[in-house]
């Protein structure tokens, strides 16, 4: 019971039901994706993922092995959509019910294009079946946890219990079947049809009204007649599709403005602003698509958009500009930098964003700025930067942070040192792309692969716009190559650029995509809730003042959408997503007196802040204050 799952588990059994709120958002979009890969049909998914949740918490006195419980979910998902596919089978000779014949005749315009529209989509949708039909049954499975899921391949090898090994090949071979319309049509509609946070609080609700009864001691009671019986009761009491009555809340929708969530523990957590952007409603076919009213996009592309909240959080320990950062097991590392001027500092400091309490770790061997970091298997990676110690000086160095040990490991050299570069990692590999070499002239175009397993680099293609202070992040297996300078280097002494350049692994090709709105350099970039988030930075107007402008890429339609600015003007900064936040951190706002910032400030997504990007809860669940 020195699990995760284990600590929640014996709090619901104590009599805790909130805290059944947090397996269902860590579980719900595996369980979901796994009922959907085969039953094929999102309401039905949807209703047995229901079903799931209030038939384990019913269940909790008999698992056995509460260390395992993730795949003993998945066991109840396999039985209940057996159970489904045999009802649904029972049903077929059923004669449907005639229409109103005078209700058709009174069809309106606006319906018939309804329908013309319902049958473009069916045969869209009819499309992608018969494309993902295609596919043997392992493969379309691995597709849909990852695309519909959003897992990762470690979280994939956990829940099917199979290696991480076969999950990637099996992935990488689902793709290769696979045509690059049909993997951007199961995107778009599998992010549209993902369960929104308002599923959970319904079950939350429900499970209040369940006691959890120990296991009865009437030796002979069969199993299935003692648990499933308790179990059929409480679906007879609650109806064939739970309806919990919370006061004003529509449920899929955005939650009320003056919604909150009580304090828990130590930490508050508020219901942040509704955004103006409107829903778009599901016509319940089960299967996703929803019209698109024209319109919608042109009122979404106007700048700026409200679609989250800045909150100004815990300051730094140590004034941070040009450091290096990332995230392992959600908590924020934070690595060198300067403090001032050109004061190389060597510290490293984790930050945990739930208890909002920052620890100082080893400091890092080889201290520098203006050097990036990447995580691979839970190692932080960081590479190359700068020193100033009397001369400048440009590293090749690579070394290996081990957060569990507290402990740095010397790794191979890049194959030329560079700094104010950009890395991101992709299939346990990770990219350096661009920056300045040792000689610090112009911005490069070079591109190397490194394999930290191996320990090897391998040169990749050049990169088409050769720039320093740029950004990288990667959606699925395009990397993509945000912002920059061009031309000579040093403090601010080329041309800010608004270009992005896509590179894909798979084939090693470069491509243009539309620019930002922006120029940048010394910027920012995260990636959150399917999209690319640019932040803060330099700009060609004022090169001496950071800027506060925020804007996000849609890959899909290869648009950017200006946001709200951020409370701090600042470049030189780093940005980490954390449970579907972002935090940004350090910088400095002045080019003229570089000092340092502590400032730390987080970006959450309007009704999405119980939430990550892979729906798993942050918080514990509070009652609702209305």
């Amino acid at each position: 019971m020195r699990t995760e799952d284990g600590s929640i588990i014996r709090e619901c059994i104590n009599g805790d039901s909130a805290s059944w709120g947090l397996l269902v958002d860590k579980y719900k979009a595996s369980i979901f994706a796994l009922a959907y890969s085969r039953l094929r049909n999102f309401q039905d998914a949807e209703d047995v993922t229901q079903e799931v949740f209030l038939k384990a918490y019913t269940s909790l006195r008999t698992i056995r092995h509460w260390d395992n419980f993730v795949v003993w979910l998945r066991s109840v998902t396999i039985n209940l959509c057996k159970n489904k596919i045999r009802e649904q089978t029972r049903r077929r000779d059923i004669v449907p019910i005639k229409q109103d014949m005078e209700a058709l005749e009174n069809a309106s315009l606006d319906s018939y294009q309804e329908e013309q529209f319902l049958s473009w989509r069916n045969e869209a949708l009819d499309s992608l079946d018969k494309a993902l039909d295609s596919l043997p049954e392992q493969y379309r499975q691995i597709l849909t946890l990852h695309y519909l899921g959003g897992m990762k391949g470690e979280e994939i090898s956990k829940f099917l219990s199979i290696s991480h090994g076969t999950v990637r090949q099996r992935l990488s071979r689902a793709r290769a079947m696979l045509k690059e319309e049909v993997l951007v049509m199961i995107s778009t509609d599998y992010e549209q049809r993902k369960l929104s946070a308002s599923f959970t609080f319904r079950i939350v609700e429900a499970v209040k009204k369940i006691r959890i009864n120990p296991p009865s001691m009437i030796k002979g009671l069969p199993w299935g007649l003692s648990v499933g019986a308790g179990f059929l009761m409480i679906l007879l009491s609650l109806g064939s599709h739970i309806q919990i009555n919370l006061p004003d809340i529509a449920m899929g929708l955005p939650l009320p403005n003056d919604m909150k969530i009580l304090k828990v523990g130590e930490i508050p957590v508020d219901v942040v602003k509704v955004s103006t952007i409107s829903s778009i409603g599901n016509k319940g076919d089960g299967k996703g698509f929803a019209p698109d009213p024209k319109g919608q996009e042109n009122a979404f592309l106007m700048a700026p958009q409200g679609e989250g909240e800045w909150t100004k959080i815990a300051n730094m320990p140590t004034q941070r500009y040009g450091s290096a950062s990332c995230v392992v097991n959600g908590k924020i590392y934070v690595i060198s930098g300067i403090r001032s001027q050109w004061g190389v500092i060597t510290s490293v400091e984790e930050y945990d964003p739930v208890k909002n309490i920052w620890i100082k770790k080893s400091n890092i061997p080889t201290p520098r700025f203006f050097m990036p970091a990447s995580v691979v298997n839970g190692k932080i990676y960081v590479i190359g930067g700068l020193s100033f110690n009397g001369v400048w000086t440009v590293h090749s160095d690579v070394e290996e942070y081990d957060p569990v040990l507290d402990k740095w490991t010397k790794k191979a050299n890049m194959t030329s040192p560079r700094a104010c570069f950009a890395t991101v990692t992709v299939n346990d590999k990770i990219y350096a792309i661009g920056g300045v070499g040792a000689d610090l002239g112009l911005g490069i175009a070079i591109v190397e692969e490194y394999d930290p397993i191996a320990d090897k680099w391998i040169r990749k293609a050049d990169m088409p716009t050769s720039r320093s202070a740029l950004c990288a992040s990667a959606i699925g297996d395009k990397i993509y190559a945000i912002g920059g300078q061009i031309g000579q280097f040093g403090p601010f002494a080329g041309e800010c650029v608004s270009t992005v350049e896509e590179y894909d692994i798979i084939t090693d090709k470069w491509t243009k995509k539309s620019n930002m709105q922006f120029t940048r350099a010394l910027h920012t970039t995260a990636f959150l809730n399917g999209y690319i988030y640019a932040i803060g930075g330099s700009s060609q107007d004022n090169r001496n003042i950071g800027i506060p402008s925020v804007e996000k890429y849609e890959s899909v339609t290869d648009t950017w959408v200006r946001l709200d600015d951020m409370p701090s003007s600042r470049f030189g900064c780093v940005t980490n997503e954390v449970n579907g936040k972002l935090y940004v951190m350090g910088g400095t706002d002045n080019a003229n007196n570089i000092i340092g910032l502590v400032t730390v400030e987080q970006f959450a997504l309007l009704g999405k802040n119980f939430i990550d990007s892979q729906d798993k809860m942050l918080y514990k669940w509070g009652k609702i204050k209305i």
